[in-house]
């Protein structure tokens, strides 16, 4: 029997605060001034869960913990679910076009 397609792309907004950290600005030399900054995650979760999660400092990456504002479905809910494979993917994937955008991305 297939596994059922659990996994789920996410992507947080970040305050724009993130642009005063070194390491973030040198993952993002393309960032556009006035673009969001944003994390971009996978679960198996549901993302509210998981956003809840990162702030509660629960395997929390520490921008969103620190960083994060929102959740921004509408840049991710298209996709969602998926088997692993495919959200492992994704997650790059999404990461790389929001960056090409000019977007500040950060991804674990």
């Amino acid at each position: 029997m297939a596994k059922r397609a659990h996994h789920h792309v996410y992507v947080v907004e970040l305050s724009a605060q993130v642009l005063e950290q070194s390491k973030f600005m040198r993952a993002n030399p393309g960032y556009i001034t006035g673009k969001p900054c944003v994390y971009v995650g996978m679960t198996g979760l549901d993302p509210d869960i998981r956003f809840d999660k990162h702030k509660a400092g629960i395997q929390a990456n520490s921008y969103v913990r620190n960083f994060g504002l929102r959740l921004l479905p509408d840049l991710y809910e298209a996709y969602n679910p998926m088997h692993y494979e495919a959200a492992r993917d994704m997650e790059v994937e999404l990461g790389i076009s929001l960056r090409a955008a000019g977007f500040g991305v950060w991804q674990a």
